[in-house]
């Protein structure tokens, strides 16, 4: 038995080093990486794969598979020598691409780029976030749909993190929340190096101590030396034992582990070792000098866990078509969770508004969300402490809380960034719509979180309201002035900004169907409702800009707006007649669904002999030069908001319909006078 052991340990030991030299030679090809990271958690990061970790290479989408982060993203070798070895759809020639134009081996981990990968990494602390994110989805889940002796939702989240990981404020807001609530089934290893670019953690991190701070968040805490398989595999199953609350493993490593003369130095950490160093790392670890050399019996030791783990699957499998004849409701109900609303869905939402007083944007998207939340089960959010401001509180459901987890209302708290990274993980694990709610000027709080949101393509809801200077009294601190415009540059994102209450009923269907993140941009002041029955018909938001008055008649320019400035420009349009000049208002609510319209429609929206145009907007206007032209002028702010009344600010900044009128008259009459 002792013979066995020993075997065991040097084949385990085996098959970290050659993890080790796996990375070290794919970033020595490439140029560039960081084979520091992949080196010194080699030893608990096998150790996870192989005792502990519930996965299938032939199905990465397994819906009860464990989730793994490498949040420390920059060690992406270390993953991508586990997923190749493990059998994950990566053959060696993508190993030997690493860093390499259209290989599937990027420098940072890319979710939906490379099989078996879940989330997109490498900003720190995002990682960290959408763990959480996942491990709050999967504790949902289970108590929506697990029943006695059918746990279909059964699953953990781990994840390696860094010394960068845990100084990022990310984290620290999202360590937090996982306490709070108790994410028990929440398993990160830190990896504990003591090293970052400039050198040693002593230089920025050397009077805090992690580990009494994670047990003030509610954490359990366990230490072990990072590369002795045993103490790491015990306090894996401790930490799975722990049922109450997340745990973290502080591990103590060395960097560079191996490099027998750059382990625990900065200089390992981000660049090549060099072919010098690569050779005397091999030979200090007793693996074969030839690259992208993978010993049989390492493929082999991955083979008999993976087998298992499809034997895992199977049972799983099994179980589900038992709890399908049981529960064939519930079953239905799983099916509903795992799919897109579809349209026929999305059309049972049967808010009106008819006859009403003017109404803020974000109380009518309130109301829109109240009728929603009946329809589409899996739609769950909150808001980081600005539920009553932004009217996101679902008032038929529970709130998400540390006993009970089959609510429909997450408290984030005052935690935006963090709020930010878990609505990532809670779209990446799958089997909810998740929407989260703020003021749009702290949308800059989770911005990082937001743009990897659309790298990644998660179908995530934001509520930004509080869309412009009329937040009023409260000043330019609060008054977004650039927010908009700087969401509309952030490629694969969304941004819906609706008109009145007929339209954010509509934008909130946009925004269920898009296979992407979405930013709803709603008001804070009332603002009245058009008359669908003499204008045209809100589902004109669903092409992003349509004529909303005026395209029946010759015309001599267009007025174009989104938001609240859409009144604006209709109580502009009627003083222009009044002088005999014509003018359509355009109602622009998106963008980016407009620029995915066919060329003959956004024609017919902006016809080229219409040359006269101004684009009306509540802040920068910088970007709105592509649809005016170079004949038209765009009537914007760019200076910083103030404290006073919003009517009395929409005065002084020049947003009455006046100063439209004569903005407009103005661009009128040069173009007339130069033809």
């Amino acid at each position: 038995m002792q013979n066995e052991t020993n075997s065991d340990s040097e084949l385990m030991k085996k098959a970290a080093d050659t993890i080790r030299c796996l990375s070290m030679d794919a970033i020595q090809k490439a140029g560039s990486g960081h084979p520091g990271m992949p080196m010194g958690t080699a030893d608990m990061a096998l150790t996870l794969w192989l005792k502990h970790l519930k996965f299938n290479p032939s199905d990465p989408l397994w819906p009860d598979r464990d989730r793994f982060v490498l949040s420390a993203g920059h060690g992406s070798m270390l993953l991508y020598s586990l997923l190749h070895i493990s059998g994950y759809d990566l053959p060696m020639s993508q190993i030997m691409q690493f860093r390499q134009w259209e290989s599937i081996t990027p420098g940072h981990p890319e979710f939906g780029h490379t099989p078996g990968v879940e989330t997109t990494t490498g900003p720190l602390g995002q990682g960290f976030a959408n763990g959480v994110g996942m491990a709050l989805a999967e504790r949902h889940l289970a108590g929506v749909f697990n029943e006695q002796g059918f746990p279909l939702v059964d699953h953990f989240t781990y994840g390696i993190v860094s010394d960068g990981d845990l100084m990022e404020g990310i984290s620290s807001e999202a360590a937090s929340f996982a306490g709070h609530l108790g994410l028990g089934k929440l398993i990160f290893l830190y990896d504990c190096n003591r090293i970052t670019i400039e050198g040693a953690t002593s230089l920025t991190f050397e009077t805090e101590d992690v580990k009494k701070r994670f047990d003030a968040y509610g954490w359990h805490t366990l230490d072990v030396d990072g590369h002795d398989m045993d103490q790491v595999n015990e306090a894996l199953e401790k930490a799975r034992n722990e049922t109450g609350r997340p745990t973290l493993i502080l591990a103590r490593t060395h960097i560079a582990k191996g490099s027998p003369n750059l382990h625990d130095t900065a200089k390992s950490h981000g660049a090549p070792l060099g072919e010098e160093e690569v050779a005397l790392s091999k030979k200090n670890l007793g693996c074969p000098g030839d690259p992208f050399h993978v010993p049989e019996e390492v493929y082999q030791l991955f083979r008999e866990r993976t087998e298992t783990l499809k034997d895992l699957e199977a049972k799983w499998n099994s179980m589900f078509e038992e709890y399908r004849k049981k529960f064939p409701d519930r079953a239905e109900k799983w099916n509903q969770y795992h799919m897109a609303p579809s349209p026929e869905i999305l059309e049972k939402c049967d808010v009106t508004f008819e006859g009403e007083k003017p109404v803020a944007t974000r109380a009518a998207s309130g109301k829109v969300m109240q009728s929603l939340a009946k329809i589409v089960p899996n739609l769950v959010g909150g808001s980081a402490d600005l539920a009553p401001s932004n009217k996101t509180y679902l008032n038929d459901f529970k709130d998400i809380g540390r006993h009970s987890f089959t609510g429909r209302n997450i408290r984030f708290g005052i935690r935006e960034h963090a709020m930010g990274g878990i609505l990532n993980g809670m779209a990446l694990h799958g089997g909810v719509i998740p929407f989260g709610g703020t003021f749009l000027v702290f949308s800059d709080y989770m911005r990082a979180s937001i743009r990897l949101a659309s790298l990644m393509g998660l179908r995530v809801v934001y509520v930004f309201t509080h869309d412009s200077i009329f937040v009023g009294e409260d000043g330019p601190t609060h008054q977004p002035i650039e927010h908009i415009m700087s969401l509309r540059l952030i490629p694969g994102l969304t941004v819906i900004r609706p008109s009145d209450a007929t339209e954010t009923l509509e934008a909130w269907k946009t925004a269920l169907s898009i296979n992407g993140p979405t930013a709803l941009i709603l008001t804070r002041q009332g603002i009245p409702i058009f008359d669908r029955e003499t204008l045209a018909p809100a589902s004109g938001l669903s092409r992003g800009a349509y004529v909303l008055e005026g395209g029946e008649e010759e015309t001599d320019g267009l007025l174009i707006a989104s938001g609240s400035e859409v009144d604006l420009a209709m109580r502009a349009r009627k003083l222009l007649l009044e002088k005999g000049v014509r003018f359509r208002v355009i109602s622009f609510p998106s963008w980016e669904i407009f620029e995915k319209q066919p060329d003959e429609y956004r024609k017919s929206v902006f016809p080229d002999q219409i040359p006269t145009r101004l684009a009306i907007e509540m802040g920068r206007g910088l970007g709105w030069e592509k649809y005016v032209g170079e004949k038209g002028e765009i009537h914007s702010m760019d200076r910083f908001g103030a404290s006073a009344p919003g009517n009395v600010l929409a005065e002084k900044f020049g947003f009455s319909p006046g100063a439209v009128m004569d903005h407009a008259l103005e661009i009128s009459s040069r173009n007339k006078g130069e033809k």
